[in-house]
């Protein structure tokens, strides 16, 4: 005896060895036995033969049309062999009634399961209803199997012009089309993206990470709504002349110096730090917006301002203006350059000058300072706050140590060309601006700490860095207390401080009180985002970095003409081995020489770290920011060929 039986929905065949009346031993075809409950069995038979019978009945099953099939069926429920004897017109074989049961079974939108071999026809509206969404559903994946054969084909679906942003930064998975998307992905082996730009979507690589960096953080764009100040209030004029000193990019100036003699023989040193929240109160519209961006985002050869335009340019210290700022003025001995006292005010400040590092620091270096040179503008007080600037470094117990001093990059962007200029820290530009910066962020952190004033500080202890509500060390400064309030036209935290030091100056009520919400939601989102800002700021430098290999390479080109041509800012361009020298770092991880790219280089043998190696330039990914690299010997080694 022969059983037809019903196993995770499916159907099968196998010959009864033991019937043990709710259960039966079966042998299928292969020789495999298993124990099949009877409930399980549909119908028994003796012919065909058992490999014969399912093969039979599935082709009978197809010949079954299923429209006349659902006409035949009564309007209530029914068994597979009832069916089966009407469609047949006669009692049917063993076969045929497997073949009617298959057929049903094949067709659940016309016929409803009910039970064991037991089914009931749809009704005429909700199988029409069901036979039009299965229509929709084939049109499709007609339509799914069109997109993805196009892109297969390096060809862009017209449908997906206005779609691109949605398919590269935020693919919804149950759309068609990144489901062809996907498919065409897996068929060609290559990335969303370098599919995309293969089949010429991406015209710009540069645009690429931009706009994946701006639709996860900027879905609104970069623009600003209209902000309205508050009234100016009318704030004592100071008697110093300031001038601050920026790179030549910066227009957010947040910060400027005066340098005055007083008459006991002293000097008095001013620091001066732009003013905007008073014009922009706590919870403003102005400040709401600051407390959204949290900070500047700034990129080779472009940057997103934390501020409108409007606000920047209302409080930002330039040249030929009087402007609100909150200053620390210093009283220094007029022989031992040490502190003899501080004094804060909110004031207005005129600005006399804003010097720029391009043009200051030739005149204004290491060797002008030795030579005692001071033909320049404001050389005077440049040489006595440098002076003082080392005075108070060795105070701070962290006397420069010129062997060690890093390396800043500069990258200038002008018609897609990049030029890479190196800088060195610790300059006597660096070194004054970041010492009286130091002093007024730790004294104005320890006023604050001296008044019950809680504000958002930065410590070091035990080599971990944090933000803390509360004053305490920051030892890789060597200073007590340490907080950002020096740049508020950039920084959201320096705001916030800005606002608790001038209550604690007017003696106020203190923008933030302690245990205010506000206050750590702050310090928790701008923690985060600094660092998100700060990794997108590393991205764009390292795309910019390969781009300048390219132009490398590209010059190289302009020299041969027997080279290959370059593909332009394409996402993989083919390059002629390019030279560069590069220092390993540990492993196989290498810095370039001249830019500050860090990358793999597989092929490099095992090397001390520091050992500087001619490394071969091969193909550049624009889209992965990868780069392929082929080692061909450390610098001593071709000297000594």
């Amino acid at each position: 005896m022969n059983i037809l039986y019903e196993e995770d929905g499916s159907f099968k065949v196998g010959s009864v060895m033991t019937d043990n009346t709710t259960s039966m031993q079966v042998e299928s075809l292969s020789g495999k036995r298993s124990k099949v409950k009877a409930a399980n069995v549909m119908l028994r038979f003796t012919q065909p033969a058992l490999a014969e019978f399912l093969p039979q009945a599935e082709t009978l099953a197809a010949s079954i049309e299923v429209d006349f099939l659902w006409e035949c069926c009564p309007p209530d429920e029914f068994g597979s062999e009832q069916i089966a004897a009407e469609y047949f017109g006669h009692a049917p074989s063993a076969l045929e009634a497997a073949a009617a049961l298959i057929r049903l079974h094949s067709a659940p939108i016309y016929f409803h399961k009910k039970g064991k071999g037991r089914y009931r026809a749809a009704p005429p509206e909700v199988l029409k209803a069901a036979l039009a969404g299965a229509e929709k559903k084939r049109q499709q994946l007609a339509l799914q199997e069109r997109y993805a054969g196009q892109l297969e084909r390096f060809e862009l679906p017209v449908e997906f012009s206005d779609k691109l942003a949605q398919l590269l930064y935020k693919p919804d998975r149950n759309t068609l089309e990144v489901k062809a998307l996907e498919a065409a992905c897996a068929a060609t082996h290559l990335s969303a993206a370098h599919l995309l730009q293969r089949c010429g979507a991406l015209p710009s690589t540069h645009d690429y990470h931009l706009q994946k960096f701006l639709s996860e953080h900027f879905p609104q764009g970069t623009g600003f709504p209209p902000v309205e100040l508050s009234a100016s209030e009318e704030l004592p004029l100071a008697s110093a002349n300031a001038f601050s000193i920026d790179d030549a990019a910066t227009t957010e100036i947040d910060d400027a110096f005066s340098v005055e003699k007083l008459p006991n023989g002293n000097w008095r040193i001013g620091v001066h730090i732009a003013a905007p929240t008073l014009g922009m109160p706590r919870d403003s519209a102005g400040d709401k917006i600051a407390a959204q961006r949290l900070s500047t985002v700034y990129m080779p050869g472009q940057k997103i301002t934390m501020l409108p335009d409007s606000v920047v340019q209302a409080f930002t210290l330039c040249a030929d203006s009087v402007c609100p700022a909150l200053s620390m003025y210093n009283e220094i001995d007029g022989a031992t350059l040490e502190i003899l006292g501080h004094e804060s005010r909110v004031e207005r400040i005129h600005i006399a000058a804003n010097l720029r590092h391009d043009t200051l620091e030739p005149l204004f270096n290491e060797e002008t300072l030795a030579a005692g040179r001071l033909d320049y503008p404001y050389a005077n007080e440049l040489t006595l706050l440098w002076k003082l600037a080392q005075k108070l470094e060795t105070a701070r117990g962290k006397p420069s140590d010129n062997s060690t001093q890093q390396i800043d990059y500069n990258f200038h962007i002008e018609n897609s060309h990049v030029t890479i200029s190196q800088r060195r820290r610790g300059s006597p530009i660096d070194k004054v601006v970041s010492e009286l910066m130091i002093l007024v962020n730790s004294e104005w952190g320890r006023h604050l700490a001296e008044h019950g004033f809680v504000g958002i500080y930065r410590t070091q202890q035990q080599g971990k860095v944090k933000m803390s509500t509360v004053a305490a060390p920051h030892q890789g400064l060597g200073v007590a207390q340490y907080m950002w309030s020096s740049s508020p036209l950039r920084r959201y935290v320096d705001m916030v401080n800005q606002r608790q030091i001038i209550a604690m100056l007017r003696d106020g009520e203190p923008a933030y009180p302690k245990n205010d919400t506000a206050l750590y939601a702050t310090m928790r989102d701008f923690d985060t985002m600094y660092t998100i800002y700060g990794d997108f700021q590393k991205e764009m430098e390292r795309y910019w970095c390969l781009r300048w290999l390219q132009q490398e390479q590209a010059n190289m080109e302009a020299l041969s003409p027997t080279l290959s041509r370059v593909a332009g800012e394409g996402a993989i361009a083919p390059l002629r081995e390019l030279v560069v020298t590069a220092i390993v770092l540990r492993e196989n991880l290498v810095k370039l020489a001249d830019i500050p790219l860090i990358l793999r280089a597989p092929s490099l043998p095992e090397l001390p770290a520091n050992t500087r190696v001619l490394l071969a330039i091969g193909e550049i990914d624009l889209l992965d920011l990868a780069v392929q690299t082929r080692f061909i010997s450390t610098v001593e080694e071709l000297a000594e060929c």
